[in-house]
């Protein structure tokens, strides 16, 4: 559902994507109000589902993720049914850090991190591959990253 934001709200939005550890005070005075409206309206952005989360951004290869992969998944009649079973077995796999249902060649994308080339190999053949519902599988390693981020442009009102 969408919500009508004006330009503190958008201003707010774009504060805390580029700092989710900014404090009250600090975006208060970002914005230009007052530390008491300045909660209420993140707390109303939170509640209206606009904001989902805060979290810390991790470098996957510094605690030992080396290896990163897009997989295109095709499954097995795409109904219901299948796609449920498919998505509650990916929900069950750490390793699984992003899964989208698309348009086109595969049904699903899928993003994996791992260790190093045996891991992924050993995770694709221990249990990625055994989701029965699945069809066909297309791995493409990334080889590097230009860009990666969750920050998404506010559009104007």
């Amino acid at each position: 559902m969408k919500i009508r934001l004006d330009a503190i709200d958008r201003k707010i939005l774009e504060l805390l994507q580029a700092n989710s550890n900014i404090t009250n005070a600090q975006l208060a005075q970002e914005i230009g109000l007052s530390a008491a409206p300045t909660l209420e309206r993140v707390k109303k952005l939170e509640t209206a589902g606009v904001i989902r989360s805060y979290h810390a951004v991790v470098d996957p290869a510094s605690v030992g993720l080396g290896v990163s992969t897009f997989v295109m998944a095709s499954l097995k009649g795409h109904n219901k049914e299948n796609i449920a079973r498919f998505m509650k077995a990916i929900t069950e796999i750490k390793e699984i850090v992003e899964c989208h249902h698309v348009t086109g060649q595969a049904d699903f994308i899928l993003k994996i991190v791992s260790p190093d080339i045996p891991s992924y190999q050993n995770l694709m053949l221990e249990k990625v591959t055994n989701i029965d519902v699945v069809d066909n599988l297309q791995s493409m390693v990334i080889l590097s990253t230009l860009k990666d981020t969750k920050r998404i442009p506010i559009p104007e009102a």
